[in-house]
């Protein structure tokens, strides 16, 4: 699209160099006043065509660059907050994985830990473990022995019940 606008813009601008030696070898040849002010009006217009061109194409430019550093910090605001993200989500898996020792959870019973907490069903996490399902179930309750919570969704609550905004009134 820029490359057809700088297209036009260039005839335009060879348009109104045209009309001006044409306009300037009628009148050195003594063209009628009708035809001259014909030939004027044509550059005068097409004079301001050609400027109002380069003024769009100059802004347009303009946005562009604003547009292009808009998205570089962007960018670099993404990568803090991944950066920052991954540095809590890392302390977060430690304080996890500390707390499933602290329930002597088996490494195997850590990892499906894990998984549920991810949110995997315990079909997925049977085939993410190459295990069967039947294990899975027995070590996923043996989980819930172990840490003495009913399910799933406890033990979710039980990591993410401080990282959350509290309702005060519920206290």
């Amino acid at each position: 699209m820029e490359d057809m606008n700088k297209f036009v813009l260039v005839l335009s601008g060879i348009f109104v160099v045209l009309i001006g030696a044409d306009l300037v070898t009628d009148y050195q040849k003594g063209g009628t006043g009708t035809h001259l002010i014909l030939e004027g009006l044509l550059l005068l217009v097409s004079g301001t065509m050609f400027v109002a061109g380069l003024k769009q194409l100059t802004e347009a430019r303009q946005e562009i660059k604003s547009l292009q550093v808009d998205v570089e910090r962007l960018h670099e605001e993404k990568d803090k907050w991944k950066g920052e993200t991954q540095q809590l989500l890392a302390g977060l898996s430690v304080k996890i994985e500390s707390q499933f020792k602290h329930w002597k959870l088996t490494q195997a019973e850590t990892e499906v830990g894990f998984l549920l907490l991810k949110g995997f069903s315990l079909k997925e996490i049977a085939d993410i473990r190459n295990t069967k399902l039947k294990t899975v179930q027995q070590q996923s309750q043996s989980i819930y022995q172990k840490t003495k919570l009913g399910s799933r969704s406890e033990l979710a609550a039980f990591f993410l019940e401080d990282l959350l905004p509290g309702d005060n009134s519920a206290h």
